[in-house]
Parts: C-alpha cells; sequence; structure tokens
C-alpha cells in the first residue's frame, strides 16, 4: 500500500516536469528566425521605398556668435549627443536598410540640418483587383510619439502643389510609375492629446508591359487558337483531341503563373477572373464540340443498326426461301423485271426467261440494284445529317463568340476603368 503511494506521488510529480519540457521546446521552436523588429503584417501589404529624408529643428541651447570663433557659422555633431525630436513613420512595419549617419549639421543661430537616406518598409492596403493595371494609393504619416502639438510642431518646408507635381528626383525602378504625391498637415486629437502629423501620398502605377507579355498575351493567343479550332470540320475526330491539348496545356500554364499573381485575400482580382472564365470558355468550347459529335454519330448509329438488320434479312431470306412474304415481295419484283425483259421482245427474249439459270441471274441483279438504291437513299439522308449538323455547330459557335466578344468587352472597360487616374 505504502509502494502504490509512492509510485502514485511520482507520477503526479513528474507531469509538471513534463509541460515545462514541452512549453520550453515550443518557446524555442517558434522564436527560431524571429525578429522582434518586424511588426506581424501580410507579406503582400507591404510597400517597400526608398527616400532621401531631409529633417530641421531648432535648437536655441545650440547657438553661438560665429564672430567669437574665427567665423565659424557651421559644425557637425554626434547625433547620439545632442537633442533629437522623435519623429516616426506611423506605417513603419520593419527596419529597411537604411545607411547609419551618425552625424548632424549645426549653424551657429541653432538650426540643425538631419539629411540621410532611407530605406521604409510600411504597411499598405494594396488594391490589387485591377491587377497589372492597378494605381496603388500609400501613405507616409510623419508624426511625434510622446510630445504634443504644444510641445513639437510639424511643417512641410516646400508647398504641397510643388510636392505633388515635382518627380525629378524619383528613381524610376521598371516596374513602378510616380503620378503624385499629395502632402496634407492635420492634427490628430487623442485622449493623451494632440498631435501634429504630415501625411504624404505616394500615388504609383504599375508599368503592365511585362505581365501583358508573359501573362496575358499567351492567355489570349491559346484562346485565338481554340476559336480557330472550330473551323476544323465537325466529323473530324483531331477536333476533339486538339481542344483537349489546349485545355491541357493552357491548365500547365495557369498553374505556372499562380506565383505571378498578387496574393488577394479580400476579393478575387480581375486577372484571376479572366484565367477562370477563360478556362471556363474552352471547356464549353470542348463540351460544345462532343454535343455536335454526338449528333453526327446517331445517324451513323442508326444507319449501321439498319445495315445490321437487312444483313439478318436477306440471310435468314436464303435459309428460308419458302414461305416468306419478303421473299415473295423479292420474287414479285424479279418477276416484273423478268416481264419487262421478255416484254421487249418476246420472241428474241421468250428462251432467256423460261430458263432457270437466267431467272436466277435476274434475281441477284434485282437484289444489288434494291441495295444499291437503298445505298443512295442513306447516303442522300447522310449529307442531309451533316449538313443539320454543320448549321448546328455554325449556331453553337456563333453563340459561343457572342458570349467571347461580351465577357472581352466587359473585362477591359472595368480595367479601363479601375486603372483611370486622374492627376
Amino acid at each position: 500500500m505504502l509502494l502504490s503511494k509512492y509510485n502514485y506521488g511520482s507520477f503526479a510529480a513528474d507531469l509538471p516536469a513534463m509541460k515545462n519540457s514541452s512549453l520550453h521546446e515550443l518557446t524555442r521552436r517558434i522564436l527560431i528566425n524571429y525578429n522582434k523588429d518586424v511588426r506581424p503584417d501580410g507579406q503582400n501589404q507591404k510597400l517597400t521605398t526608398s527616400i532621401w529624408y531631409r529633417q530641421m529643428w531648432k535648437d536655441d541651447f545650440l547657438a553661438w556668435d560665429s564672430s567669437q570663433f574665427d567665423g565659424i557659422g557651421e559644425i557637425s555633431l554626434p547625433l547620439n549627443i545632442i537633442w533629437v525630436p522623435d519623429i516616426v513613420i506611423n506605417e513603419l512595419v520593419e527596419d529597411g536598410k537604411s545607411p547609419d549617419l551618425p552625424y548632424v549639421y549645426v549653424s551657429s543661430t541653432g538650426t540643425i540640418r538631419n539629411y540621410k537616406p532611407m530605406q521604409v518598409v510600411s504597411a499598405c492596403s494594396l488594391e490589387t483587383y485591377a491587377f497589372p493595371f492597378d494605381i496603388q494609393n500609400c501613405s507616409l504619416t510623419f508624426s511625434s510619439c510622446l510630445h504634443t502639438v504644444n510641445d513639437l510642431n510639424i511643417s512641410i518646408w516646400r508647398s504641397q502643389e510643388e510636392i505633388s507635381t515635382d518627380k525629378s528626383v524619383f528613381l524610376d525602378d521598371g516596374e513602378w510609375e510616380l503620378l503624385s504625391v499629395p502632402s496634407s498637415y492635420e492634427i490628430l486629437h487623442t485622449q493623451g492629446g494632440s498631435f501634429a502629423q504630415v501625411q504624404f501620398n505616394l500615388v504609383i502605377r504599375r508599368r503592365p508591359l511585362s505581365y501583358i507579355v508573359n501573362i496575358l498575351l499567351p492567355s489570349i493567343l491559346l484562346m485565338f487558337i481554340d476559336l480557330m479550332s472550330f473551323y476544323l470540320p465537325p466529323n473530324s475526330g483531331t477536333r476533339i483531341m486538339f481542344k483537349t491539348s489546349i485545355l491541357v496545356g493552357y491548365t500547365v500554364f495557369r498553374v505556372n503563373m499562380a506565383d505571378e499573381l498578387p496574393a488577394t485575400p479580400s476579393r478575387v482580382s480581375l486577372i484571376g477572373v479572366f484565367f477562370v472564365v477563360c478556362m471556363v470558355f474552352m471547356v464549353l468550347s470542348l463540351g460544345k464540340s462532343i454535343v455536335v459529335i454526338k449528333v453526327l454519330y446517331l445517324d451513323k448509329e442508326n444507319s449501321k443498326q439498319h445495315l445490321i438488320s437487312r444483313c439478318l434479312l436477306l440471310t435468314s431470306e436464303r435459309k428460308n426461301p419458302e414461305g416468306d412474304d419478303t421473299e415473295e415481295n423479292l420474287s414479285g419484283t424479279t418477276n416484273e423485271t423478268s416481264e419487262s425483259l421478255c416484254g421487249a421482245d418476246e420472241i428474241e427474249l421468250q428462251s432467256l426467261c423460261d430458263d432457270p439459270l437466267m431467272r436466277q441471274l435476274l434475281e441477284e441483279v434485282t437484289s444489288i440494284h434494291s441495295y444499291l438504291h437503298k445505298m443512295a437513299c442513306e447516303e442522300a439522308w447522310h449529307t442531309r445529317w451533316l449538313s443539320l449538323c454543320y448549321k448546328l455547330d455554325s449556331l453553337l459557335f456563333r453563340a459561343y463568340l457572342f458570349l467571347f466578344v461580351t465577357y472581352a468587352i466587359t473585362l477591359i472597360l472595368l480595367w479601363w476603368a479601375w486603372s483611370a487616374y486622374d492627376v
């Protein structure tokens, strides 16, 4: 009994140790490659901007009379030994690769100039619905974290109109085009006080040429080839194989291009709709061709059954030549043929009509004539049925083409509406 109590107590004491071990392992694993300077944010909702940051403020405690110091009007001081306003970018999500410039210029009037290049990685709500003809509007808001507007005010050196239209210092990266940089000044009222802030809006437009050549143009060419495949004859077996190959090729292309498209968790972009609808049109095209070929072969299946039944009937007639109505009809036709021949010249053909061998030959000729007549009728029926299938194929193609043109015009108008921007 004592031994049992001891074992139970040992097992209960091991539970906290096991839990602490699991907690330690979990903590170690989730902190691998963890960067505390990065705020949690969506990977595709970030904007990396390289800017030339120019900040000026006045510190009366750092002013001097230049005449007393051999006319020295400006010196450089380490940044970490003077007071610096706590101006931050509110949308900042992580530290960029900015060079560390430890010095600032201080003039004799106490004016301090802090000029440095910065790489800003900021949060931006990217609107990729019109990709690759999209326009993005991302903001950079500069404000103080601790000092209210009574202690620290912010102003813009240049006029808002000049900043909005000036593109002289913009460095083209190849993918984006700067449209404008509108700016605004406002005072943010919070429970902790009123804070001055300056906001710059970067309005940029994506250059779509690369995406048109690599993504849109191949899809358009495949759709054009799919439309051209309707000119293949409906009774050609290569049409189904050709359309199936196009559909498989487009599916592989779509999978390979998945990484090139932006992730849009909120809603599907127009280019995603474009890919899906193109695939739906290809499936409809393939289904339409299958329906036409199925209708076309219905006549051949009926003709095949008719020929099989005719062969079976002739076989049964040969096995049972007496007491059959069909045989009597065939004999009647033979008699009519022989009578017409005999009636042509009774004197010369009397012996031929009475000859059993000649009578059997006439029966065979009549049978061949009847078969050829039926074959001609069936051939005429096949021609009419094929003409009907061609008309059905043409009607379905026109309906397909109408839907495709309507969809293309709608998509172009949507892309144009969403990509339009008045500078």
